[in-house]
């Protein structure tokens, strides 16, 4: 057993959490760059927790522009084993309405143009991520929303697109009809699949802001209503949040599911054949591996 570290990483709406104890804004450098900001750190009912705005305070980062690896790397660095993205997304679904929040465990990756892994030529390793959710977490996740009186559906798939324009109307029919998406928005990509590079358990909470542009009653996405459901999601999130550290507990035991332990068959370069500098950029995600 080892002691619960909880990094929440807060996409719109959500810059902080509330009631954290000893609460102190932490830089943490990286091999991968700066990440998107300093990161919140404290204990809330005894359960360490550190916090990380997704965009930056003052939201200064786009979906594209955020330092995914950095991001990942820095909690990594601060022995944060479990991870919460809570993230605002559009809805393919009639009942999954806006107010809503998703429990995710799939997602289609449709982003292009940011790096995609910590891996590479030097080092070259190939994770699973055909579960890219620990259930464990999506487990709690799913509770604190319930105790919190959130409407919360379990299990989606989340279609994560470029941005930062919203999709056509074309683009939106096609992942809602012929791709079978639930909700979509920009951010969880690569951030899941970082997370998994990185031995870390990952849940991803999905706060509906809108019915994207599909819907024949509701037209194309308006960002003024966004915004508005956006700050009643941004409270309801934060209730979710501060009921994680009694549901998760103060003491962790190795992932049922073996999220902890995604490097184990993974890294195929040689010892020898390595690349010394990329190691080195490697020492907190894969240490575990790279040490053995």
């Amino acid at each position: 057993m080892t002691s619960t570290k909880i990094a929440v990483i807060g996409g719109s709406g959500i810059y902080e959490i509330d009631g954290l104890e000893d609460a102190n804004w932490t830089t943490v450098e990286t091999p991968w760059g700066t990440p998107s900001d300093a990161i919140l750190t404290g204990t809330l009912d005894g359960v360490e927790m550190a916090f990380l705005p997704r965009h930056g305070r003052g939201h200064v980062h786009s979906p594209t522009t955020v330092p995914y690896r950095a991001n990942i790397d820095a909690l990594k660095r601060l022995c944060c084993r479990d991870v919460i993205s809570v993230s605002a997304c559009g809805s393919f679904r009639e009942e999954m309405a806006p107010g809503d929040f998703v429990i995710v465990d799939q997602f289609i990756d449709r982003t292009f143009a940011r790096e995609k892994s910590f891996f590479g030529t030097g080092c070259v390793a190939h994770v699973s991520v055909a579960h890219p959710t620990c259930p464990r977490l999506g487990d709690a996740c799913e509770t604190a929303a319930r105790d919190a009186g959130i409407n919360v559906h379990r299990g989606g798939t989340y279609l994560a697109m470029e941005g930062p324009q919203f999709s056509t109307l074309a683009e939106s029919r096609m992942y809602r009809e012929s791709w079978g998406a639930d909700v979509i928005g920009m951010t969880n990509m690569p951030e899941a699949k970082l997370a998994r590079e990185a031995e870390l358990c990952y849940a991803s909470v999905a706060m509906i802001t809108d019915y994207d542009s599909w819907h024949p009653d509701h037209g194309e996405v308006d960002v003024s209503q966004i915004i508005a459901t956006l700050m009643g999601n941004a409270d309801k999130g934060r209730d979710l949040v501060a009921r994680l550290p009694k549901l998760l507990g103060a003491e962790r035991a190795p992932c049922p599911h073996g999220c902890d332990r995604a490097l184990e068959y993974a890294i195929l370069t040689q010892p020898e054949a390595r690349d010394p500098a990329l190691m080195a950029k490697l020492d907190a995600v894969a240490g575990r591996m790279l040490s053995a």
